[in-house]
């Protein structure tokens, strides 16, 4: 891991704005997504995603951190974990109405979810398991 001080260089400073910028909007998809998640997944059968485990701001409580970097170190706990913890629901809702692989190619990355979703142009399997999940 590469880490310097960052504290006081210029460019930092033109850089703050637009590192809080979505902080709003991430407090949005946070409530938004609460609700979708915790209204639809009980009426779709999903399992509940613990939210504990991909949200975790616990760095601001190291002695050796000053107040600046116990603030950003609280930010970027909360937002990289709220979208790993979106990704994740996302990934259980596409899981449920779809289960397709994408197409391959193109340097395209798939999500780890997509290892058990069904290959890409399989109507065969798709319309066995369409049909299975009618019973």
């Amino acid at each position: 891991m590469e880490h310097k001080k960052h504290s006081g260089k210029l460019r930092h400073i033109l850089a703050a704005p637009f590192i809080w910028m979505p902080a709003f909007p991430l407090i949005l998809l946070d409530i938004f997504l609460e609700l979708y998640h915790r209204t639809c997944f009980p009426l779709y059968g999903i399992t509940i995603v613990e939210r504990k485990k991909y949200i975790r701001i616990d760095r601001h409580k190291l002695q050796y951190l000053n107040m600046g970097e116990k603030v950003f170190c609280a930010y970027c706990g909360y937002a990289n974990g709220l979208l790993h913890y979106a990704s994740v629901i996302a990934g259980e809702t596409e899981r449920y109405w779809c289960g397709i692989k994408h197409k391959q190619g193109d340097e395209f990355i798939a999500s780890p979810h997509h290892n058990d979703f069904l290959e890409y142009g399989d109507e065969e399997t798709f319309k066995e398991k369409i049909v299975e999940s009618a019973k």
